[in-house]
């Protein structure tokens, strides 16, 4: 018996009696996009509702944030949201008010809060932009406080252009110092970090650029001299002729470290044409310094200063800063020279190609420079010593009159005197632009001579009187009718064992001086000697 063979039907599924579908049905697939779809929308309907209440670039919330992190009360001329392509918003006219008397501590012309979508959950906002503004610091020592309100918030980037930061001065005739800051960044800005920054700002005072990065904090609350700061700078095109009396370009590049209430900061300077307006010559300032700086009273401390100037090297320390009293900030320097030369530093303050005198220098002197607006050589209070050994005089007439005081002395003719100026050596005190001498000494072969008086650094006027000790006859010192005069008194001096003593002065001027003796001597009182 045979098994009859089923055949399928056409268009059957073997096995089965079913017809195979055309395709899958469409509609298992349109409710799987249907129920993304209404998920999507239930999800912008929450959040839609959630950004309402909890959007945090709305313009309370925004204030409410600059308000905590500044102390200030914070109001805004206008704002608007964005949110694409990054959610944020931008403020306009904002401006900080700050302590009882409101007094206005910034303001920003354009904020631009530059947010993200995951950010919102995590608080971090990756930049901020601020456009133009203006921040007021207050005197320093006025006691101005901050209680600023801890946040999780974290800027990534905070970048700054065109905003001004203003230092008043609790003298209101006195205008305030201002820092045109062109850019800053700052980066990683969160409470109780560091935060990394990049600046370059116009330096007030002499003009210039700062170019400088470091890391800041973080801030310690109620003890902000203990905030740390580190970094590196570079200064350019400082003009030095804002001070009067200098000019010249400085460079400069160093780095520092420390709390803003004590900052070691070490570098060096170069001033490539240096020049003291008076002499008119350019000569190359390199220095190299150690310092730190207080930065909660503005007052800088200078450990040790190398300046180099031709063949001679000035070692410094002192400060500018502060004093009781006193008004603006007092520069107090000690300066002392070894083994340098007299050119170097007298060919700065002369117009004439040479230095007026060669020689060994060694110099101790403490100066004072008080703030003001009075020229240099008037406010400059300088006292100190100085020796000058080996000198000679560049000038030939000078050099001439040393030549035939020093003939003289020794009964010599002036073609065969030594021209040499031996151990001058003295104190000097300046004050309102005199320099007063006392104690001044020096020597020429076969004389030696010790003299006081004045020196006006603005007229160049010489008034220097005293008494010179010689080798030979008095009557051997001049000529003419004076030394008849002094063959006349030349027997008093007969008993002087150790030389003869006369009386001379140099007066005139810086350029035209006139040496002579001195028959009517004024002492140190001021009188006539006798």
């Amino acid at each position: 018996m045979s098994i009859p063979t089923l055949t399928p039907a056409a268009g059957t599924v073997p096995g089965t009696t079913e017809k195979p579908p055309e395709s899958f049905p469409a509609f298992p697939r349109r409710k799987k996009l249907f129920l993304v779809v209404a998920a999507i929308c239930v999800i912008v309907c929450i959040a839609g509702v959630l950004s309402i209440r909890f959007w945090p670039f709305t313009e309370p919330a925004v204030v409410e944030d600059l308000a905590e992190a500044s102390d200030s009360t914070v109001t805004v001329r206008s704002s608007h949201r964005t949110y694409f392509p990054v959610p944020g918003c931008i403020l306009e006219g904002v401006e900080f008010r700050h302590g009882a008397n409101a007094w206005t501590l910034a303001t920003i012309d354009k904020l631009t809060i530059e947010g993200s979508y995951l950010g919102i959950l995590t608080r971090q906002v990756p930049r901020v932009r601020v456009d133009g503004g203006r921040v007021s610091i207050q005197p320093f020592g006025s006691n101005v406080t901050f209680k600023t309100q801890h946040s999780n918030i974290v800027i990534d980037q905070v970048v700054v252009n065109g905003v001004v930061v203003e230092f008043t001065s609790n003298d209101p005739q006195e205008d305030s110092l201002r820092f045109d800051v062109h850019d800053a960044i700052l980066r990683d800005v969160r409470w109780g970090s560091p935060i990394g920054y990049e600046l370059k700002v116009h330096n007030p005072k002499p003009p210039g650029e700062i170019t400088t990065r470091g890391k800041f904090g973080g801030w310690t609350t109620g003890r902000p001299g203990e905030t740390p700061i580190s970094g590196e700078y570079t200064f350019e095109r400082a003009d030095l002729s804002v001070y009067g009396g200098i000019a010249g370009m400085l460079s400069s590049k160093g780095k520092y470290a420390g709390l803003l209430q004590h900052i070691d900061i070490a570098g060096s300077t170069d001033v490539p044409d240096f020049e003291v307006k008076s002499g008119r010559h350019k000569v190359n300032l390199a220095t190299q310094f150690d310092a730190f700086v207080d930065a909660i009273h503005g007052d800088t401390f200078l450990k040790r200063v190398e300046a180099h100037i031709g063949r001679t090297k000035v070692v410094a320390q002192g400060s500018i800063a502060g004093a009781k009293d006193r008004d603006g900030k007092i520069g107090l320097l000690d300066l002392s020279v070894q083994g340098g030369r007299i050119e170097d530093i007298l060919g700065l303050f002369v117009e004439s190609s040479r230095s007026p005198m060669s020689g060994m220098l060694a110099l101790r002197t403490k100066v004072e420079i008080p703030s003001g607006d009075e020229p240099f050589l008037k406010k400059v209070k300088l006292q100190g010593s100085f020796g000058i050994d080996d000198g000679n005089f560049s000038k030939l007439e000078t050099q001439q009159n040393v030549n035939e005081l020093s003939a003289g002395a020794r009964g010599e003719k002036v073609e065969d005197a030594e021209t040499v100026l031996t151990d001058l050596k003295g104190r000097a005190m300046i004050e309102g632009g005199i320099a007063r001498f006392s104690d001044l000494s020096f020597g020429v072969p076969g004389a030696a001579a010790h003299m006081y008086g004045n020196y006006s650094l603005l007229t160049n006027k010489i008034d220097l009187h005293g008494r010179m000790r010689v080798d030979t006859k008095i009557s051997k010192t001049t000529t003419g009718v004076k030394s008849l005069l002094l063959k006349a008194i030349d027997p008093l001096f007969k008993k002087k064992k150790i030389g003869e003593i006369v009386p001379v002065h140099i007066t005139g001027t810086y350029d035209h001086p006139q040496y002579g003796l001195d028959l009517t001597e004024p002492n140190s009182s001021g009188n006539s000697a006798k």
